[in-house]
């Protein structure tokens, strides 16, 4: 998605004078100084600088598009939270109920453990196959032949068993245990088999499915659970021409391991992926006074209401108080309010400049995961291998 307006700023042709930055690639961009200061670009034209527009009235994500000396290079436009969909009609179902407490001995309720999240799994599957129905136990974004399965592994997975930063050491640059990186450590194995394991309970799909595939499959009550990208939950919840699940979405916190929630509120983990992106300015624009004059205008308050209604986007704190948030709030099983309160457990990609690299480098070994080619172990031992050979070609982790 990204390598048209990334050959026009390597060749300095010019040809945009804005571009969308993906959260998890402004780390390539900031390497190779592709876009704009604006900070000091409205410094240095305050004649630009409009009344309605200020980097102060942003929530925390701007930070993901700061240099270290905490310039701005790009005027955040989205931000939501990958989250944990769940179906409330099915979860509070009388019939269900009883007959998930007679076989787990515990009350049917949103999964805060690992284990939780495959019983009902499996239950839901079992559920929907005895009574004749088109539903499976769990999404699984798998697809055995894009970055979206590495992406949620590595970014909603993996976290919730306590592997950050997709394993790597940032210290040393070395992914693999015996050099202090996790990506095969025990905790990532068991994670990859967790998630590979829920591939029986759910929808025959789900090897095909990207973020939207999976948001489908919700949304068309073929799943009674699953991690979400939160920019679906408002839809899925409310808009009865493309979901059937209108008014029966209840939204929670991904299950997590132990000592994984105490980690992500103290800061040094997370739980699950912190999605989104801004508006930048290459270096290259030909116009760039006019581009900053645009992105101010979508950056103002008054424009943000709408889009966070119509997309679960909120990039200001004030947004979450407009009436119209407030409204679609009481619809979506208080998802902005989640995504308020609790968005700071959330994280993020790591601040990698060579993301992409990696993801093209392991991804196969995900893939292979996924469709049983290797078991996860062999998966992520080999995944680490290639990883330490890419970064050292990369000139990292020497």
């Amino acid at each position: 998605m990204y390598n048209k307006a990334i050959q026009d700023m390597q060749a300095g042709t010019g040809v945009y004078d804005f571009v969308c930055i993906e959260q998890d690639i402004i780390y390539s961009y900031l390497a190779n100084k592709y876009l704009l200061n604006q900070s000091q670009f409205l410094k240095d034209n305050p004649e630009l600088a409009s009344p309605d527009f200020d980097f102060a009235k942003f929530t925390s994500f701007i930070d993901n598009f700061k240099d270290e000396n905490g310039d701005i290079y790009g005027v955040p436009m989205e931000a939501f939270v990958k989250i944990y969909l769940y179906r409330k009609d099915l979860f509070s179902d009388p019939a269900a109920q009883e007959a998930f407490k007679a076989q787990y001995g515990y009350d049917l309720a949103p999964a805060t453990t690992h284990q939780q999240y495959q019983d009902i799994a499996d239950f839901f599957t079992k559920w929907g196959a005895d009574n004749g129905l088109e539903l499976w136990g769990s999404t699984v974004q798998g697809n055995t032949g894009h970055a979206s399965s590495y992406y949620e592994f590595f970014e909603t997975i993996a976290p919730t068993f306590g592997v950050y930063n997709w394993g790597i050491n940032m210290e040393n640059w070395k992914a693999d245990v015996a050099n202090g990186g996790e990506m095969n450590s025990d905790a990532a194995k068991e994670a990859l088999t967790f998630w590979v394991g829920l591939l029986k309970d759910a929808p025959p799909e789900a090897t095909a499915s990207t973020w939207d595939e999976v948001a489908a499959s919700f949304a068309a009550g073929r799943a009674a659970q699953g991690w979400v990208y939160g920019e679906n939950a408002a839809w899925i919840a409310t808009n009865p021409e493309k979901s059937k699940v209108v008014g029966n979405v209840g939204v929670a916190l991904p299950p997590v391991a132990e000592g994984v929630m105490e980690a992500a509120a103290d800061g040094s983990g997370y739980i699950g992926y912190y999605d989104g992106g801004a508006f930048g300015v290459p270096i290259t624009s030909k116009n760039p006074k006019c581009a900053m004059l645009w992105e101010q205008f979508i950056g103002q308050e008054s424009v943000q209401a709408d889009w966070a209604v119509a997309g679960s986007r909120i990039v200001m704190e004030s947004t979450y108080a407009d009436p119209k948030v407030v409204e679609v709030d009481a619809k979506t099983d208080n998802y902005y309010t989640l995504m308020k309160e609790q968005g700071p457990l959330f994280r993020g990609a790591p601040p990698f400049p060579f993301h992409a690299a990696i993801v093209t480098t392991a991804s196969p070994f995900i893939w292979k995961a996924l469709t049983g080619e290797l078991t996860p172990s062999d998966a992520l031992d080999q995944a680490a291998e290639a990883t330490n050979a890419e970064l050292v070609k990369l000139g990292y982790g020497e």
